[in-house]
């Protein structure tokens, strides 16, 4: 059975954004997948990227700014059976939020997260973004940027996610493709969106980066496969991973960075203490009777702690 992912909430971001592409494109690795709508769940933060959610027909929740990650953290580990997807953007997710991010990466819970990357606060007017390069001066900004940029690439690499991508809004073939397997990986996935800014940044242009990027996949001996049959290399495809995800300026790579699929997902982790834990997920235990009162005994929970 085919499911519709589209809303009847109306679109309104500016005209020419890289958000359209990006959503349909989720839109349409749901479809392809035919997920379960009840079997998904998709968090956001603050941002043009936050309203993500409100367009695509699955359970959603719009969070605070930069605590995307650790709400959609909880979902998962409360039913590890759903898909959890993550939309921020790279001021959510590289700023305020990149604590969190780094701390998923050690998780490796099993979220798509998706950094909607513009190198600018959209919403708020376009104040230079953590992915912005050192001396950029956009036309939203009085003056050059004097911070230097965030690689959210060589980040999420060393943060240790076990699928690492980039895509780009407008080449939304592409980019469905790496979100349906990034959605079947089992661990945490990150995918760099690269998208224009057309209200704010007049330098990272749909035109600009056309004549940029291009697609790691397009070269036949790119692998960046690691596997069990293959772990003894795992080093050196991180590092040839590593290397890559350096590349900017007159050619920036997009496809598949690193896939680790001998990593344990956390919750085959916690599996491993505790062995009901995806037949009895917790979101599904019963915690009260039907009149409201709790059906765990504190008392015997911790009889052991007692005193007196």
């Amino acid at each position: 059975m085919a499911h519709n992912f589209k809303t009847d909430v109306t679109v309104d971001w500016c005209p020419g954004c890289g958000d359209f592409g990006i959503l349909t494109s989720i839109q349409q690795s749901m479809a392809e997948l035919n997920i379960d709508p009840l079997g998904v769940v998709m968090v956001s933060g603050i941002g043009c990227s936050g309203k993500t959610p409100h367009y695509i027909n699955v359970g959603g929740i719009h969070t605070l700014h930069g605590r995307s990650i650790p709400f959609a953290t909880g979902v998962k580990l409360s039913n590890p059976n759903l898909k959890v997807v993550v939309t921020g953007g790279d001021g959510d997710l590289m700023g305020i939020g990149v604590g969190h991010l780094v701390a998923e990466g050690r998780r490796n819970s099993g979220l798509t997260i998706m950094i909607y990357d513009n190198e600018v606060y959209g919403l708020t007017k376009g104040q230079a973004a953590p992915t912005m390069p050192l001396e950029q001066k956009t036309k939203s900004l009085s003056r050059p940027n004097i911070f230097t940029r965030l690689n959210p690439i060589a980040l999420a690499l060393s943060s240790g996610y076990s699928f690492v991508a980039r895509g780009f809004s407008f080449d939304m073939k592409q980019l469905k493709e790496i979100i349906k397997k990034a959605m079947n990986h089992p661990g945490s996935a990150v995918i760099d969106i690269l998208q224009p800014c057309p209200t704010y940044n007049n330098i990272n242009t749909m035109e600009w980066y056309k004549e940029r990027v291009y697609k790691l996949e397009d070269d036949k001996n790119w692998n960046p496969l690691v596997s069990k049959e293959n772990i003894a290399d795992a080093d050196s495809i991180f590092a040839m991973s590593m290397a890559r995800a350096q590349e900017w300026g007159d050619k920036i790579p997009t496809g598949i960075f690193y896939r680790n699929t001998a990593l344990d997902p956390f919750p085959v982790r916690i599996s491993k203490n505790v062995p009901n834990y995806f037949e009895t997920v917790p979101a599904e235990q019963r915690i009260s009777s039907a009149d409201g009162y709790t059906v765990v005994d504190a008392e015997k929970t911790f009889e052991d702690r007692l005193i007196g």
